[in-house]
């Protein structure tokens, strides 16, 4: 984008995977919005990938840390760590989600577990709760909260199943929390439901690739969306131009949301 609409904003990133990942089509457009930005990365596993990742794309400088988002203790050192490099933060993403496999595949919602939907609760969107309340004494007033649904919070998609349900939550916890850190600070707190995406977590859902194709029969302009669309999205609610925009879910997804069927 060539307008710097977040020079001088310092942004939190947290949930980039891959090249391919909405939270990296979100930090790419922050970050050449004039943004800087602190990223994370979740254990061993991944850390070595998301570094190289976040180096090669946002500058050696760019600051990565381990967090776990579904540990207090976690999230509280993530922002310890946040602290070395800024007083103050302007905008973050929540972009997190998880479900154990067995809860996205082609079987019943009816049949899911107990420990499965405790699991993707808490991770997909007790961890907005939690990110929030700890970036709450460091975000500046208008500040920007921003996290990542998708249309199965409202809709019966098949095999989204645990998922939807989870993005449901999310979506209402962005509510509860617009009106607390609104009140209280002036902090706006939104989601975009993005449309289906060749992402790595799309790729989990059992059947979700053919939803691109309802999309481009159905959806009024005839397709779902781009990783640039989700990005100058994400900039323009993180921006002051959207100072008057809270506890809202924002549909980039061509128009489907709107279609009966």
């Amino acid at each position: 984008m060539s307008s710097k609409l977040l020079e001088g904003k310092v942004g939190v990133v947290v949930g980039v995977a891959n090249k391919r990942s909405i939270a990296f089509a979100i930090a790419k457009a922050w970050h050449e919005a004039g943004a800087k930005l602190i990223f994370n990365y979740q254990g061993e596993r991944l850390k070595d990938g998301v570094i190289k990742l976040v180096h090669e794309n946002f500058g050696e400088d760019a600051p990565v840390y381990d967090l776990d988002v579904s540990s207090d203790e976690s999230i509280n050192a993530f922002f310890e760590n946040v602290r070395k490099h800024t007083d103050k933060v302007d905008c973050m993403l929540h972009s997190v989600a998880f479900a154990p496999k067995e809860a996205l595949g082609g079987g019943s919602f009816l049949e899911t577990g107990r420990d499965a939907f405790k699991i993707s609760l808490d991770i997909s969107a007790y961890s907005l709760v939690a990110l929030s309340r700890a970036v709450e004494p460091m975000m500046s007033d208008n500040g920007s909260i921003l996290a990542m649904s998708y249309l199965g919070s409202e809709k019966v998609v098949p095999n989204y199943n645990l998922m939807g349900v989870s993005k449901a939550a999310l979506e209402a916890c962005t509510r509860y929390l617009a009106y607390d850190l609104g009140r209280s600070r002036g902090i706006r707190v939104n989601c975009i439901s993005a449309g289906p995406m060749q992402t790595l977590a799309a790729r989990g859902v059992s059947g979700f690739s053919t939803m691109f194709k309802v999309y481009e029969e159905h959806a009024p302009l005839g397709r779902s969306c781009t990783g640039e669309e989700l990005g100058a999205t994400g900039v323009f609610l993180a921006s002051d131009g959207a100072a008057a925009i809270t506890g809202q879910v924002i549909y980039v997804d061509g128009g489907y949301q709107i279609m009966g069927m």
